[in-house]
This record gives C-alpha cells, sequence and structure tokens, in this order.
C-alpha cells in the first residue's frame, strides 16, 4: 500500500491517510512487509484530538519527567465529567488510577471471593475475560449469548443457572466487544437482579461508553441502577479508545463500597505500577477540549460502520449485526465452512481478529477505524476472496 492509493483530504483528521508502516505499531508491525491490511486490534488510525498533542509537547518542554501523581485537576474534570453525562455523583475516593484497564480486570479477579471460585462471564467477549481468571487461581464459566431481533443478547435463564453455583464475580462488557451491543436498562437491571440474588460482584467494563454510534442511544453505566447495585461494581473506564491513546495507558476503576475498594487496592500492592505522567495528561486533555473532535470522529465512524454493513449484506453465507457502539463489527463466516477464516482473508490481503479469541470460532472481528479509502479496499479483497470462492 501506498499513501498515493487513498484520496487524501486535509480538511480533517479523518479524512487525512496516515501511514503507520514503519512505526512502533503494534497493529501495523503484524503484516510487516505484507500487502495485508490491518484492521484486527482495536487501536484506530486516526491522529488523537489536537488539545492531546498539544498538551504533552507543553508538559515534555518542562523536560523533568519523574514519579507523578493524578492532578486533582484531572481528578475533578473525571467527577464533573461523570455527574454531566450520567448524573453519577462520583467521589473522588471512589477513583483508582490505573496504568491499563486490562489490569483492572486481572486485579477484580484477584480481590473478588478466593482462590478456586467461579468468574462468570458470556461469550463471545474480549479476551482478557477469558484469561484473567485462571492467572488469578480461578476457575472461568461462560454462557453463549445469542441472537434474537437482529441483536446479540444474554441468555438470563443459563446465567441464573451459572450463578448459582460457588460464583463470586460477573465479568460484564457493556458496550460490549466485540458485538457492539449498547445493553438496555432492563438487560442490564435483569443481569443485576441475578447478580444480587446470588451475592456477584460486577466488574463492568465501558471503556467504549463514548463511542456510542447509534444517535438515539446513551451510555447507561452498570453503577447508575441503584444504591445496591453501585455497592456490589467495580466500573472500569479509561480515555484509551475514545480519543485513540491506549499506549499512554491511564485508566480508572470506581468502586463505592468501601471493603471491596480496600481489597481491591490489596491485590494491586507490589505489582501495579502508577500511572505514567503523560498518560494523566493526555486524559486531562481529552476530557477537557476534544467535544468537537469526538463528535466529528462518531460522524465518520457512523459512515464507516455503513459501508460495513452494506457489504457483508450484500455477502451471501457471512453475516453481522448492526453496531451500535463502538467501531467494532462482528462478523459470522461459520456457513462458509472455512476451516480459518482469518488465514483464508489474510491470502486475500485483510488482516481481522480471530473469533475463537474471543470463544467463538467461526467469527471475525473488523476494525473500522480507519480511513476510509483503506476500508473500502479491505471490503473489496473481501468480497473478491469470498466471491471467488464461491465460484
Amino acid at each position: 500500500m501506498k499513501e498515493k492509493d487513498f484520496q487524501v483530504d486535509t480538511k480533517t483528521d479523518f479524512q487525512q491517510f496516515i501511514d503507520r508502516r514503519g512505526t512502533d505499531s503494534i497493529k501495523w508491525a503484524r503484516y510487516a512487509g505484507r500487502d495485508v491490511i490491518p484492521l484486527w486490534i482495536a487501536d484506530m488510525d486516526f491522529t488523537s484530538p489536537k488539545a492531546v498533542a498539544d498538551a504533552i509537547c507543553r508538559r515534555a518542554a518542562h523536560g523533568i519527567f519523574g514519579y507523578g501523581r493524578p492532578p486533582e485537576s484531572l481528578v475533578n474534570l473525571f467527577v464533573q465529567r461523570m455527574e454531566r453525562l450520567y448524573n453519577w455523583k462520583v467521589s473522588p475516593e471512589w477513583i483508582i488510577w490505573l496504568p491499563g484497564l486490562v489490569t483492572g480486570i486481572n486485579l477484580a479477579c484477584r480481590a473478588v471471593g478466593k482462590e478456586g471460585d467461579m468468574v462468570l462471564t458470556t461469550t463471545p467477549v474480549y479476551p482478557p475475560f477469558l484469561s484473567a481468571p485462571g492467572f488469578s487461581r480461578r476457575r472461568l464459566a461462560t454462557v453463549e449469548m445469542h441472537i434474537e431481533d437482529d441483536r446479540w443478547k444474554m441468555d438470563f435463564d443459563r446465567l441464573e443457572q451459572a450463578a448459582a453455583q460457588d460464583t463470586s464475580l460477573f465479568l460484564l462488557c457493556n458496550p460490549h466487544n466485540p458485538t457492539g451491543r449498547m445493553f438496555t436498562a432492563e438487560e442490564l437491571q435483569e443481569l443485576a437482579r441475578i447478580c444480587t440474588r446470588h451475592d456477584l460482584v460486577i466488574c463492568s467494563d465501558e471503556i467504549h461508553c463514548d463511542l456510542i454510534l447509534d444517535p438515539g442511544r446513551k451510555h447507561l453505566p452498570t453503577a447508575c441502577l441503584g444504591k445496591e447495585v453501585a455497592k456490589r461494581t467495580i466500573t472500569l473506564m479509561a480515555p484509551s479508545k475514545t480519543f485513540n491513546i491506549p499506549g499512554l495507558g491511564c485508566s480508572m476503576a470506581i468502586i463505592s463500597d468501601p471493603e471491596l475498594r480496600r481489597r481491591f487496592k490489596a491485590a494491586m500492592a507490589g505489582i501495579v505500577p502508577d500511572v505514567n505522567i503523560m498518560g494523566f495528561v493526555a486524559a486531562e486533555a481529552a476530557f477537557k477540549d476534544t467535544s468537537a473532535w469526538l463528535a466529528e470522529l462518531l460522524s465518520y465512524l457512523r459512515a464507516n460502520h455503513d459501508l460495513v454493513f452494506d457489504k457483508i449484506d450484500r455477502l451471501p453465507e457471512i453475516s453481522m449485526q448492526p453496531v451500535e457502539a463502538t467501531y467494532l463489527a462482528w462478523i459470522d463466516l461459520r456457513r462458509t465452512g472455512l476451516a480459518d477464516p482469518v488465514k483464508f482473508l489474510e491470502k486475500a490481503g485483510v488482516g481481522l481478529s480471530d473469533g475463537k479469541d474471543f470463544g467463538s470460532p467461526g467469527f471475525v472481528r473488523l476494525n473500522f477505524g480507519c480511513h476510509r479509502n483503506l476500508l473500502e479496499k479491505a471490503l473489496e479483497r473481501m468480497t473478491c476472496a469470498l466471491e471467488g470462492r464461491e465460484r
């Protein structure tokens, strides 16, 4: 791929192709030297907001990069953001700053229950949900989601049965990675009732909460369902996906219950490093000065989603459900009979995430957070490969 292959419009960052080859990008390095378009890991190809880059440059000019702590201005900004967006009154002492959201998932598994307990989640799901329990000497139980009314949904009857065992923790991903669901208030309330009946703590990964593609929807934090639910909830958030700053490592756990928060902090002791100072700087700038950038990003992602959905809808034997949030499409290739759909599509020049890593073989995950011309080229390659196979 060469830059001349793309129609470059410099009006906005989203319309300009940024060549990431030869940088330290995990996403692009995977296929270095090969003509494969990388649409796998959840890392957008757009430059971060200018306010973020400017803030980092100002901080770098200071020239000293010692140990840091979350600035009071950042803490206040985040608290105000939660109240403005969700009418959620978060106390500063509830916030635990982390170097990454996956760290939070693993800490939740260590902090809740005891060794040998069951950790429950649904599949498909973000791979660390499946690996974290084992790292913490917990057992994993999964319940498959199903498609109903062209939406992925949780099976509450089976969740109820699974929770009745020696389960102490439920791992929730909402908005959901990889299906793109935004669970409704009614769905979250039913899940919360199950967890309350069986005394489960809920670890709610809400990292994609700002990336709402359905303009008629609004994110609802699990902890906002009521005081009793909030007491048993660990909420994980981060600016990383929204503002494309995952490499700067700044996330937060919000835990209102003092004893649960104490156990979470105890699980951190001696193994979890502090957030780096540039992560704090980027987070504060992102939360403060980027509403126009985010609105433009969402507009671009919605158009990219429609492009993917329309193309997949026209292809026989493969399907996807509409994405309500995130920039990730979950595509079902099981009817093709392909033994390894990821390898098949890599040979066609498109690199996607393998569904088996999410607990669902036969699916692939496509990241459409990229330049539209790049996405069009990838979809054309997929179409040619799949249609050619049928011929």
